[in-house]
């Protein structure tokens, strides 16, 4: 098999894999043209400061020994099969490089042969790009659970980043759908990474660097599926937060699934739950960023986030004794969880009210999603209403976006987190608030029937 049909082929496997960061404003504009890809591979992310980094996602093999129900490169999955050598890959990244494609490599890779088998070539090829081909671009590594610690501190060497994909939220989920692995497996190499992050920064090396290489500095994530096993939503993000607080993880992904084969074990879905996924990354986004805990967010009479209503403006709906939030008084910690109001703004509020006192239009100049915000502030005592709001009317403003009824686009919805930095955190399929795949996709396609002709290569 040359070298491009391996290419194109776990090129095309690697995109299930959501690890890397990706917005959605037409991802895969200028990769899809009418009959395929010109260069397969190819992916554009966005770092969590705004930043495009378009990388190659490849898998170092699609050959798997384990049989993973939901997963597209299962053992018992008729597909075609290949594998790269470690010198393969460094050879692709590099004239990827040369040509200005890409800059940076995604690599991951089926289990092959054992996970030490797999892990160690993943390791040759970053060593292969770092020492031989004097690659100095972006390494995304992904740990193969059940691998060794040597080889795992290893890869820290040479990677950016490095990820674990605990996929299913618990541990009889793990069972049933992917019976060859342990739980153990996966967090073992979880907390050696974050044994290695700790013991650099105890070390002292400047400019944060080890062997010449800047060590680790996008740190560890993982990714969860969403949709495939019965587990809730609260029982989803009481996990993320303890993988946050446990093993210091940067970012933890949510991929809604749909199925690419058929299996009994599977739930029988007709659309992949969009819209929870992108709830999920909302709600994960005001643990990691606005100082939300999950209790404040779900709780035992209510396991789940509300499709109509983004989680900060249900918060706010349940807790009107919090509000109105005086804008030219109140702390960072306090205008942050106004609806409307995001980390830039907050901060551009507290330094410009310092010169001088903040009205409604001031607030708009600094970025504040006022059509949202006006609910719930005051400017020098002064309140926006004349009386207070009908709680039901209150609510149809906000699932509407705070536009007077009309049904708010996905852009939107992320205003109120702050376009320029909540953008959209959902991964490559992210929702918008219909529910519906805003990523672009073959005309006349259901969501479902665009992602099945992916895995079946049809791109």
């Amino acid at each position: 098999m040359d070298l491009e049909e391996k290419l194109r082929i776990l090129g095309a496997a690697a995109r299930f894999d959501v690890t890397c960061s990706t917005r959605n404003s037409r991802m895969l504009e200028e990769a899809v043209g009418k009959g395929g890809f010109s260069f397969p591979g190819i992916y554009r992310t966005w770092s969590e400061d705004g930043k495009c980094l378009p990388v190659l996602k490849i898998l170092l093999s699609n050959r798997c020994v384990y049989d993973c129900a939901y997963c597209v490169n299962r053992a018992s999955a008729h597909r075609p099969r290949a594998s790269f050598t470690p010198s393969e890959v460094a050879e692709v990244t590099m004239e990827y490089c040369r040509r200005g494609l890409v800059r940076g490599l995604f690599l991951s890779s089926a289990v092959w042969v054992s996970p030490d088998h797999t892990m160690e070539k993943l390791v040759l090829a970053a060593r292969e790009l770092r020492l031989g081909r004097g690659f100095r671009g972006y390494i995304h590594l992904k740990v193969i659970p059940g691998a060794s610690p040597e080889l795992v501190r290893e890869a820290a060497i040479y990677a950016d980043r490095l990820s674990v994909n605990i996929e299913l939220p618990t541990e009889i989920s793990l069972r049933r759908l992917a019976p060859d692995k342990r739980r153990e497996d996966i967090l073992s190499p979880m907390g050696e990474i974050r044994r290695q992050e700790e013991a650099h920064r105890e070390s002292g090396v400047p400019s944060g660097t080890r062997h010449g290489f800047a060590f680790l500095r996008a740190g560890q994530t993982t990714q969860l599926i969403i949709g495939a096993t019965p587990e809730n939503d609260l029982e989803i993000l009481r996990l993320a937060e303890g993988l946050y607080r446990d093993y210091g993880l940067r970012r933890v992904y949510y991929s809604a699934f749909f199925p690419v084969s058929e299996d009994p074990r599977l739930p029988a879905l007709r659309e992949p739950p969009l819209l929870r996924e992108h709830r999920l990354y909302q709600a994960d986004w005001l643990i990691r960023r606005y100082g939300f805990r999950v209790e404040e967010l779900l709780g035992g009479e209510r396991p789940h986030l509300e499709k109509e209503l983004d989680p900060k403006s249900a918060w706010a709906l349940r807790n009107p004794a919090f509000f109105p939030v005086e804008v030219n008084r109140a702390g960072y910690e306090e205008l942050i969880r106004v609806p409307g109001i995001g980390p830039r703004s907050a901060r551009r509020i507290i330094s410009a009210r310092r010169l001088h006192s903040l009205d409604l239009h001031s607030l708009s100049r600094l970025g504040v999603v006022v059509s949202r915000a006006r609910w719930f502030i005051t400017c020098n005592g002064r309140y926006f209403l004349k009386r207070d709001p009908d709680p039901d009317d209150l609510r149809r403003e906000l699932e509407s976006g705070g536009h007077g009824g009309e049904r708010g686009e996905a852009t939107g919805q992320t205003a109120l987190f702050d376009a320029g930095e909540y953008a959209s955190a959902s991964g490559t399929w992210g929702g918008s608030l219909s529910g519906e795949a805003t990523g672009p996709r073959k005309e006349g396609l259901t969501a479902s029937e665009y992602l099945r002709s992916v895995a079946g290569g049809e791109f």
